[in-house]
Order: structure tokens, then sequence, then C-alpha cells
């Protein structure tokens, strides 16, 4: 007996890593000093040390459930680019730029040419974000995770100046709500997604008019990364006083977060058109509109607070980023959290 016969293949482990690598390099950095394959990935400080009180912030997440259809559907491609940017977002939104990330992807069974599509995802987020993809783990679980599925999730570390930290705290009656507009559901609400309709490659594969594309293409498009976007609007001289990443929990939970007491956050639903995918899950699933907004990111994929003189400039910047940027409310007195109208 030995450890292939039990189910883990030594040799598709060295493969995946060698079809891996070309999609690494396109993610480097002058700062990374080690090469693909260590132990550990190690990047240098140079990249910061310029700064008056550097920051180290960094973020960890997963893809979830929306992996169901990327196996459903075979297309492995992109499902990467959801993991960095759920953790490069949360870094973005707090005033961070990302520096590096590392994957972990856990399997039933490694097939060297999925994993090399999962980690060339992995690597166009991190070309995206401008972060060196500096390290990772391909696990080869047999009996733990069944052959044809596996789980991915990924780590990133950025870093800011202290002094340009996004806290939320200098929000203030009157500042303008500006969001910017998500791909689709990103990668939040799938446990519901995949209630609401039939996980069955045949209508998954139905063309949709009012989408443009077929319902698993617009299920899988990958979360937008919005770090180049608010970099132009930090290099606009623009101060974005508080920033919310719309994930898990929509609305309801996340503006909420960048709020300090005592304000409320008011969105205008008509501000912008809700993007068709949405509509959808809330007429097939029956869902009341309060739990949309509480669930879905409803086509706005982060929110930013500024001052009033500024939010032109802001929009803007965001807008020559190759982002849409709308105004959809504003901060007024009132409990912290959220009101819809």
């Amino acid at each position: 007996m030995d450890y292939k016969s039990a189910g883990v293949d030594i040799e598709a482990g060295y493969r995946s890593v060698e079809l891996m690598k070309e999609h690494i390099r396109k993610t480097m950095r002058p700062e990374v000093l080690t090469g693909i394959g260590g132990f550990s990935g190690a990047f240098s400080m140079n990249a910061f040390k310029e700064m008056e009180e550097p920051v180290l912030v960094s973020g960890t997440d997963g893809v979830g459930t929306k992996l169901k259809l990327a196996f459903l559907l075979d297309k492995h491609d992109t499902v990467g680019i959801d993991c960095v940017a759920m953790c490069v977002n949360d870094i973005a939104c707090a005033g961070g730029e990302p520096l590096f990330f590392l994957d972990y992807i856990a399997c039933g069974k490694n097939i060297p040419e999925k994993i090399a599509q999962i980690v060339g995802g992995v690597a166009d987020g991190c070309a995206q974000a401008g972060a060196a993809l500096i390290g990772g783990e391909t696990a080869e679980m047999p009996g733990f995770y069944p052959e044809d599925e596996y789980d991915l999730a990924g780590f990133a570390v950025g870093v800011a100046d202290r002094k340009n930290m996004i806290t939320g705290s200098g929000i203030r009656p009157g500042d303008v709500l500006l969001g910017m507009a998500s791909s689709g559901v990103h990668s939040n609400g799938f446990s519901l997604v995949r209630k609401v309709f039939p996980m069955e490659r045949k209508a998954l594969d139905v063309y949709c008019d009012e989408l443009g594309m077929t319902l698993g293409e617009k299920l899988l498009t990958p979360t937008k990364i919005y770090v180049r976007a608010l970099r132009a609007v930090r290099e606009a001289g623009v101060t974005v006083q508080g920033c919310s990443h719309i994930t898990g929990g929509g609305f309801y939970e996340n503006i909420p977060r960048m709020l300090p007491e005592g304000i409320c956050a008011v969105v205008n639903r008509d501000s912008y058109e809700v993007p068709a995918i949405f509509g959808m899950l809330q007429k097939q699933g029956g869902i009341e509109t309060q739990m949309m907004y509480n669930t879905f990111n409803m086509g706005i994929g982060m929110v930013l607070a500024v001052r009033p003189e500024e939010a032109d400039a802001a929009a803007a910047a965001i807008r020559s980023a190759g982002e849409e940027a709308f105004v959809i409310g504003e901060a007024r007195e009132g409990s912290k959290g959220v009101v819809l109208c």
C-alpha cells in the first residue's frame, strides 16, 4: 500500500504546481523576495517605508456555495476572482492597498488542469487588485470531499498610512452616499439562490433575454474588485469618510458597519436601476423586498460616504477607473441603521 492507493496523488500535486506557475508570474511585484514553491512567501517592507505610520490591514474569506454552480457547470476559471475580491475589497474599504494574497484549495481529487484553472482565476483577481500571489496550499483530501468538488478560500494583506484609513467616524449629516455598481449577485446569498433557481444544467444553460446571457453565466459572473476605483478616488484628492463593502447581509447589515452612532443612511431605491437578476430572484422565489435588501447587494457592491462638495469629483474618479457610480442617498441624524425610501 502507498499514499496514491490511499487517494493522494503526489505526482498530480507536482503537476498542479507546474501548471500554476505561468498564472502566478503575472501577479509578481518587485517586493516579492521568494520564488514559487517555497515553504513560505516573503514580501519586502520597502513598499511602505515612506509612510508616516504604516498599518497592516488584512482580510480573509472564501467563495461559499457559489462553488456549487462551478461544479455543476464545470467552469472553474472565475471563482478565484471571487475569492480575491472578497478579501481585497474589505481591505480597500478600510483605506488599504492590497500587497499580497495566499489561497487555499481543498479537494477530493487533485486534477492538475482543474487546479490550474482555479489558480488562474486567483491570479486574474490578484492582477486586478495589484496584489502578488506569493503562496498557497492545495490539499487533496479523499473521503472528506467528493472527487469532483473542492473548497476555495484566501487571505490578503494590505497596508495603509494610519492618517488615510477610512473609519466612518467622520461621517456627518448631509454627507452623500455613492454606490458603485456590482456585476450581479457577487459571492453572497447563494444558499438562497440555489433554493430559488433549479440547480440543473439544463435550466442554467437557458439564455435569458433580460440578462443578455444564460442564467448560469450570470450567476457565475465574478465579483467586482473595487481596488482601482477606490485608489482613483484617493488620487483625486477626495477624502472618503466611510466605506462599506456590500456582502452577505446586504444593505441592512453592511452599511451600518461604517456609520457612527447617531447617524443613519437614507437610501433612495429609485436612484439607480436594480439589475434584472435580482428581479428574477425576487419574483421566482416570492421573496419580500426587505429580505432582498437584507440578503443581496441589489446591484451595489460598494458604498462610499463623501462630503457633498466632493461627490462629483468622487463619482468622476470612480468612472475614470471603469466603474459605474450613482448617488444613492445621504447621511442623516437618527438611529444608526439604514432607511430605504
